[in-house]
């Protein structure tokens, strides 16, 4: 769902005057990645949804993605994913082969991660869609939220930037899957060392980069702390060849709605309109963006990236906003 879309159904949600259970540590108010509820002094649970129609030729490869974007919420809360229900669509006609295949790779990633398959839930649709529904845990101490970063703070984003773009590409025939494979490895790529990696050193704030781009999730990321975020653009990790895919068309919807909602939270300064759009690309199992002291950055950053393939980078910093301060800007 485009940014503008669900402000306007959250509005409809009497927020103010509902009577909020103690036990919910973090809801949708702040629009984080996961909802958080308190069981005990020591434990509390995370729970998050996610699907979408395929981005990926190959149906294992779909699998895996879907499911690595699932699990992103969890991690980003610094909590770990323990089990997991499968929410697919399917059209009556499609191959049963095909089920098969995306299931297995969703299997796949979740043995990885450690996750636990309960079970699910299927509806026949006219178009394909799967995801998950995830349930984990975390001290209640020690949940990380968008709203957590300090002034002085250092960004790290732990993927590259542009999988819509790529996505939308490869749907257009102008590559393969081959082609892309950097992006196709980064979308299969779990967060969950970044996360390990987060609770070892000790971060401030973390939010995962999916469908309202690096700037409409920094936008909230500022809005929750008050906040204002700079991005230094000469210091974003690109994937190849996305700017030259921008620049033949292969942009999609959710970039022109991103850019449309959230321009007027942000400064783009001298950014060229594609430029703007790769900032907005609404990215699928992207990466996380870290809120982190800079005595630690260095080390946090060197942890994620050891033997990784995906590296990631320092992007950007926290700090003071006065009220005529837009919360983003991109120098």
């Amino acid at each position: 769902m485009d940014p503008a879309t669900l402000a306007q159904v959250l509005r409809h949600l009497d927020r103010n005057d509902r009577e909020k259970d103690p036990r919910v540590l973090v809801d949708f108010d702040l629009m984080d990645d996961a909802g958080v509820y308190q069981l005990t002094d020591d434990l509390a649970l995370v729970q998050t949804v996610d699907f979408f129609t395929p981005i990926a030729d190959d149906p294992f490869t779909f699998g895996q993605i879907a499911v690595t974007n699932a699990l992103s919420d969890v991690y980003a809360m610094g909590a770990k994913p323990l089990t997991a229900l499968s929410v697919a669509c399917f059209p009556e006609d499609l191959d049963p082969e095909i089920l098969a295949q995306i299931l297995k790779g969703g299997e796949s990633k979740l043995k990885e991660a450690g996750v636990a398959l309960l079970g699910g839930h299927t509806v026949n649709d006219k178009e394909l869609k799967y995801g998950l529904s995830v349930t984990g845990t975390v001290h209640p101490l020690r949940v990380l939220t968008n709203a957590g970063a300090e002034v002085g703070d250092i960004l790290i984003l732990t993927k590259p930037l542009g999988t819509a773009v790529l996505t939308t590409a490869l749907k257009a025939g102008l590559v393969t899957e081959n082609d892309i494979s950097q992006c196709i490895l980064s979308m299969a790529t779990l967060n969950k060392r970044a996360m390990e990696v987060m609770v070892e050193v000790g971060v401030n704030g973390c939010t995962d980069i999916t469908g309202f781009g690096l700037i409409g999730h920094g936008v909230e990321m500022a809005k929750a702390a008050n906040l204002q975020l700079e991005i230094d653009w000469d210091k974003l990790p690109l994937f190849p060849q996305v700017m030259e895919f921008i620049e033949k068309g292969a942009v999609p919807g959710g970039s022109y709605s991103n850019l449309e909602y959230f321009q007027q939270d942000v400064f783009l300064g001298g950014r060229s309109q594609n430029e703007k759009l790769l900032l907005f690309d609404p990215q699928t199992s992207g990466g996380l963006l870290i809120s982190v002291s800079p005595a630690l950055a260095e080390d946090l950053l060197d942890k994620i990236n050891s033997g990784q393939a995906i590296k990631g980078a320092v992007i950007g910093q926290v700090k003071e906003k006065t009220k005529e301060d837009p919360y983003l800007l991109v120098v």
